[in-house]
């Protein structure tokens, strides 16, 4: 099935120029893809037995294609309970392919979500005449939420939840969030403001549940009347509306 796809002997320099561009590619973000996934997230709730994207090949050439769920670390060493299926197929041009996420039986925890990344890898044809040619596999890496059903909350509904302060310490003003709530929160955007002015927070990334994350504020001193404008990604990938709360001031 996959005879198309050059393969090269260990021994060769071609192998080893190819495989350090590979790996060099890991992290190149999934805007340099080749292929599409029609979401930028996946959730799994644990009473469902999987949860499936569709992967999409819109141009001209044929791939194989590697797909796998891993950590947060992005190990390979760290046992997951979830297998993705198909874990390697061919991608025509113009094509699709589900694949499906299966869980497996675990003990993850039951009153938060745990945090996985599902991996799609691409893996160019090459062709005969191309000879001893650089072949880069891209890879494209979501997050993947494994939300336990004992959690009858809905994600949106807790945000007002979110705990927001301000600290000075040494000179140093941080503004410091804690989420008491079982969902990870990830922030698109993040504004610290008053009657007159407004800071925002560039890349605020994400803040997982039961935990703190804090941010480096400049310009804006600790006073009452502060409030927080943010808003999140939702399951869908979507941006929820702005939510503004009052900031408390550290002693």
């Amino acid at each position: 099935m996959f005879a198309l796809f050059k393969q090269t002997a260990i021994s060769t320099p071609t192998f080893s120029a190819r495989m350090i561009a590979t790996m060099l590619a890991l992290g190149m973000s999934s805007s340099q893809a080749a292929l599409t996934l029609n979401g930028t997230r996946v959730v799994l709730d644990s009473d469902k037995r999987n949860a499936s994207l569709v992967v999409t090949n819109p141009g001209n050439q044929t791939f194989a294609v590697q797909t796998w769920v891993n950590t947060a670390d992005d190990d390979a060493a760290t046992a997951v309970p979830f297998i993705s299926s198909p874990s390697l197929f061919r991608l025509n041009p113009g094509k699709e392919q589900q694949v499906r996420i299966n869980g497996l039986p675990n003990d993850l925890p039951t009153d938060r979500e745990s945090l996985f990344y599902f991996n799609v890898q691409e893996i160019p044809q090459a062709t005969v005449s191309e000879g001893n040619v650089l072949n880069i596999a891209l890879r494209t890496r979501i997050k993947m939420f494994y939300r336990p059903s004992e959690i009858k909350d809905k994600p949106l509904a807790r945000l007002k939840d979110l705990q927001w302060t301000v600290t000075s310490i040494q000179g140093e003003v941080k503004l410091e969030v804690y989420n008491p709530t079982p969902f990870h929160v990830s922030f698109i955007t993040i504004a610290v403001k008053d009657d007159r002015d407004k800071q925002v927070i560039e890349n605020a990334g994400m803040v997982a549940p039961l935990s703190r994350h804090t941010f480096a504020l400049k310009g804006t001193h600790p006073k009452p009347g502060l409030q927080v404008e943010f808003s999140v990604i939702n399951d869908y990938g979507g941006y929820s509306a702005p939510l503004s709360l009052p900031i408390q001031i550290a002693p």
